[in-house]
């Protein structure tokens, strides 16, 4: 892969991109100099590094994005002993090792990232050096500023003092009239780090003093006035202990560090090869890319290929490779270059450990070498034309390509007698062919068309052109070769019709007939197309509608069983109380005589019994006439589904019948709304759906039953229903599915969140909940459990049976509900 290919290919522009992600100029530095990986281990391991940071980004945990700072240069000068660093280097120190721990951290904590390939080792081999950063900031501030630490603090000391008395001294000559006037200004200045006033020339001899510079002019003179002349000496000793003391800490902290130079040199290399995976990782999250499939056998497979440097203007690229060669033939100007230039450039990016800006499905090979002949590279100086540059550069390529490489040859055969060219460019053909090598071409010579027919590795695509605008669509079909439309392309920029007309005479019938060849095969493949995508949906209905019938079957044996369950608990329940009330009244037997007050007690209980077991045997055949509708309802709408998938699409009109949404119930059309949406009519509930979810019913030679709305027993009640994100009918119809589940089931309390808004969902709930006779109460949530945006919803209970002596028991209820 050498740096001509890389820049034929503009890889060395996504290099680039890349490294401008890094927050550590070592980290882009590393980065500019790599080149993309060319073995299969190497490629898939780094690739799973960057996708494992790249989770970690996805995480939702904040990623502090601070610089790292550069400190490569700092190790040969901790290698010499007795050397210190410079304030401005201990700062940079100690910061890398901070944020870098803090990197290090992040990664870690991902621990399903963190525990494979590249990331692991690398986290496993960074040593610690906190210590190192703690040790820094002992002797800096945060800002990289010097602390005053206890050695600095009388010096300091010294020194402000003594400013002060300088500054005392000098402020009198501006404060006294007679020395104000022969000053140039009032503002003390600094020369060689002593106090200095600004006199004019012709007054200086009126201060005494030492002349320390005069103006370019001459007319100002810089003097130190005698009485100062100590006090600057004594700043200046004072100013000499401090940078003393200070090169003192810096040796010292510097004597420390380097006892940690290996420590921290192997951490260093550590961080900056996170930080390249970190690029890489920051890259892919920035142009959403996706990492590309491990192809099978060598298959190469695009899926929505844009290149990375076409931004918006990139057309998606689609198509399969499962031949040695792909010749893709065509117009100009349609995409052939970019399609050569998209794969050659996918599978550097692929193996450089980068996400790519396609769909799923994309599937890459690793190539040894990628080698791409695209351009005119013809030279004066060096007396190549485009014939020559073209063969010199295939010529590299045909000493270098391996079984595993991938070859790009733009516009094979072109720039020399168009017979001459044509068998050469199949003899190169036949020569990568035998040794392996995948090949992608680009060429107009009609030769190489029936070539990409005859040969069994071989395979022909083309870049499709319409028509009616004489424009290409810049889509890729493979097995079919493509025409040049030159004429066509020639009228479109310009070119006199009069030409154009003596063009196509000179063109003889051969050319003719491969044009009527080329149309009547494009023509079959757009139908076989048709038939596959139709073949394709039908079998994707048929999945969907197989899945809906298993569903529906489960719901159905889970709510047998529940119903057995709850059978047999009040069954356990009713005869336990009527256990103990019988115990009671033959106490009372024994305990007296028998009386017709206690005779007629026992014909009350018995008498309870059997009313008892009534209502629960009538409450049971309610319910299994309810789920026998339940199911002969489903059995008539999956007909209805059907028989509408089989008929003609009839068109959507007010009255007409219709199956809606996902789950196909079925409705009336009642008028269209604004954007292409329908205000559709199911049972007392008006719903609005896109075209698209409608699917029109053949209209009925009988008049159909009216519609009883019955609630689907196959729902499981929740405790908690969210309603937020719906539109008002949604949620109504949302919200009778779990009251009517909730009633059937036996659930009595349970929660609706509506959020605030503007408190339409609310107050539509509320509404709804008045209006049902089995709310024992509703109330808004108590603030900590949602407020305002939460109501709570009370049933009434089930109606116990009568037991005892004429008198009410209270019964037991089962909470799975009453059978």
């Amino acid at each position: 892969m050498n740096e001509k290919t890389l820049r034929l290919l503009e890889f060395d522009v996504i290099r680039a991109r890349t490294a401008e992600c890094a927050l550590s100029e070592e980290a882009a530095r590393r980065i500019l100099d790599d080149f993309p990986r060319r073995t299969v281990e190497e490629t898939d391991a780094l690739n799973a590094t960057v996708a494992a940071v790249l989770d970690r980004m996805y995480s939702g945990e904040p990623e502090k994005r601070d610089s790292l700072p550069a400190i490569g240069g700092l190790f040969p000068k901790l290698a010499v002993p007795g050397a210190a660093l410079e304030i401005d280097e201990a700062y940079a120190l100690g910061l890398f090792t901070e944020r870098g721990e803090e990197l290090r951290g992040w990664l870690s904590r991902g621990r399903e990232q963190a525990g494979t390939g590249l990331l692991k080792a690398a986290l496993e081999d960074a040593p610690e050096c906190a210590d190192i950063g703690r040790a820094v900031f002992r002797v800096l501030e945060r800002d990289g500023s010097l602390r005053d630490l206890p050695v600095f603090q009388e010096i300091n000391r010294r020194i402000r003092a003594l400013s002060r008395e300088i500054e005392g001294a000098v402020s009198g000559y501006a404060q006294r009239e007679e020395t104000r006037q022969i000053l140039r200004s009032t503002v003390p200045s600094q020369r060689d780090g002593r106090t200095v006033l600004a006199v004019k020339a012709n007054f200086r001899g009126r201060i005494k003093g030492i002349v320390h510079e005069v103006s370019a002019t001459g007319q100002t003179v810089f003097i130190e006035p005698a009485e100062v002349v100590e006090k600057n000496n004594d700043m200046l000793v004072e100013k000499r202990r401090l940078d003393a003391e200070v090169l003192r800490v810096l040796r010292e902290l510097t004597e420390l560090v380097a006892g940690s130079r290996t420590r921290l040199a192997a951490f260093h290399g550590v961080i900056i090869e996170l930080e390249t995976f970190r690029a890489r990782a920051r890259y892919a999250f920035e142009t959403q890319g996706r990492f590309a499939e491990r192809a099978e056998a060598g298959r190469i497979r695009l899926r929505q290929a844009r290149h990375p440097l076409l931004g918006s203007r990139a057309v998606p690229i689609d198509f399969t490779m499962d031949t040695r060669a792909l010749i893709i033939t065509g117009p100009n100007t349609g995409g052939k270059t970019v399609t050569l230039k998209t794969l050659g450039l996918f599978a550097l990016m692929n193996q450089f450990g980068l996400a790519l800006p396609a769909g799923d499905g994309t599937a890459l090979p690793v190539f040894d070498g990628v080698y791409a002949d695209i351009g005119d590279d013809q030279s004066l100086a060096q007396s190549l034309s485009t014939f020559s540059a073209h063969m010199t550069a295939i010529a590299a390529i045909t000493r270098n390509a391996t079984a595993n490489s991938l070859a790009l040859l733009d516009e094979l055969g072109s720039g020399t007698d168009p017979q001459e060219g044509s068998a050469l460019a199949m003899a190169i053909l036949d020569y990568f062919i035998a040794r392996g090598t995948r090949l992608l071409v680009t060429t107009h010579h009609g030769v190489l068309k029936n070539y990409g027919y005859t040969r069994e590795q071989a395979e022909n695509a083309s870049v499709e052109f319409d028509a009616a605008t004489l424009s290409p669509t810049y889509r890729i079909v493979t097995g079919i070769p493509g025409e040049s439309r030159a004429f066509d392309i020639a009228r479109r920029n310009g070119l006199d019709d009069g030409i154009i007309r003596q063009a196509r005479a000179y063109a003889d019938g051969d050319l003719a007939d491969l044009s009527a060849l080329i149309t009547g095969l494009k023509r079959k493949h757009e139908a076989l197309r048709g038939a596959e995508a139709a073949q394709k949906a039908e079998e994707a209905r048929t999945r969907e509608a197989r899945r809906r019938t298993d569903l529906k079957e489960l719901r159905v044996r889970q709510k047998e069983a529940d119903l057995k369950a709850r059978g047999v608990a009040d069954v356990r329940g009713f005869l336990e109380e009527s256990r103990k009330a019988l115990e009671n009244l033959v106490r009372e037997l024994r305990e007296g005589e028998v009386s017709k007050e206690k005779t007629r007690g026992v014909k009350d209980f018995i008498r309870g019994l059997e009313e008892g077991a009534a209502r629960a045997e009538e409450a049971l055949d309610a319910e299994r006439r309810l789920l026998d509708e339940d199911l002969r309802r489903f059995e008539r709408e999956h007909a209805e589904a059907e028989a509408a998938e089989e008929s003609p699409t009839r068109p959507l009109a007010p009255g007409v019948e219709v199956l809606a949404g996902a789950y196909k119930q079925r409705g009336t059309v009642l008028r269209m709304e604004k954007k292409g949406a329908w205000l559709v009519e199911i049972g007392s509930v008006r719903m609005r759906f896109q075209e698209k979810e409608l699917r029109p019913l053949a209209p009925s030679k009988t008049a159909p039953a009216p519609a009883i709305a019955l609630p689907d027993l196959c729902l499981t009640p929740s405790v908690e229903v969210s309603l937020r994100g719906m539109r008002l009918e949604e949620a109504l119809l949302a919200l009778r599915r779990q009251f009517d589940a909730a009633v059937f089931s036996g659930l009595e309390v349970f929660s609706v969140i509506h959020g605030n808004g503007d408190g339409v969902l609310r107050r539509g709930v509320h509404e709804f909940l008045k209006s049902q006779p089995q709310v024992a109460d509703y109330y808004l949530s108590r603030p900590e459990t949602g407020g305002f945006g939460r109501t709570e919803v009370v049933l009434k209970p089930p109606v116990a049976p009568v037991t005892g002596k004429g008198k009410e028991a209270a019964r037991p209820r089962n909470p799975a509900g009453p059978v």
